[in-house]
């Protein structure tokens, strides 16, 4: 499990466990825990817009649906992590292999993922997106 995927449990750990009182600072908790505070890792803005997103759109149990995203850029981001889990409802074997889980939800378009599919694949593996 990469450092996203660490921080995308413990955000939501936090969350749960009333230690956050927002996705957006459970997560910043959660890099600095798993990334290092300040750093490059702990401030890249792809798997925290695909959190924040999933967040945003009511998808992670135990987190109410609301604003969280911080710029508008976020929006790709989230669009990337909601259609994964549209995905992964229809088939979840696709949670097996993050590389084909992201070519199924770039539909043809060539582009290298930024470890939003670790974020979404952590909470689906995890129990932790609402049905």
């Amino acid at each position: 499990m990469n450092k996203y995927a660490q921080a995308t449990l413990i955000a939501t750990k936090l969350i749960e466990n009333n230690q956050a009182s927002t996705p957006l600072e459970a997560w910043n908790i959660a890099t600095t825990e798993t990334c290092g505070e300040g750093t490059w890792a702990q401030k890249k803005g792809c798997p925290k817009n695909a959190f924040l997103g999933l967040c945003e759109a009511g998808l992670v149990k135990g987190i109410s649906k609301g604003i969280y995203t911080e710029r508008s850029n976020s929006q790709k981001n989230k669009g990337y992590a909601i259609k994964a889990v549209e995905l992964l409802r229809e088939n979840p074997e696709l949670a097996e292999d993050l590389k084909v889980l992201w070519e199924t939800v770039m539909d043809g378009k060539v582009m290298s993922h930024n470890y939003q599919m670790d974020v979404v694949v952590s909470l689906w593996k995890h129990g932790l997106i609402c049905e």
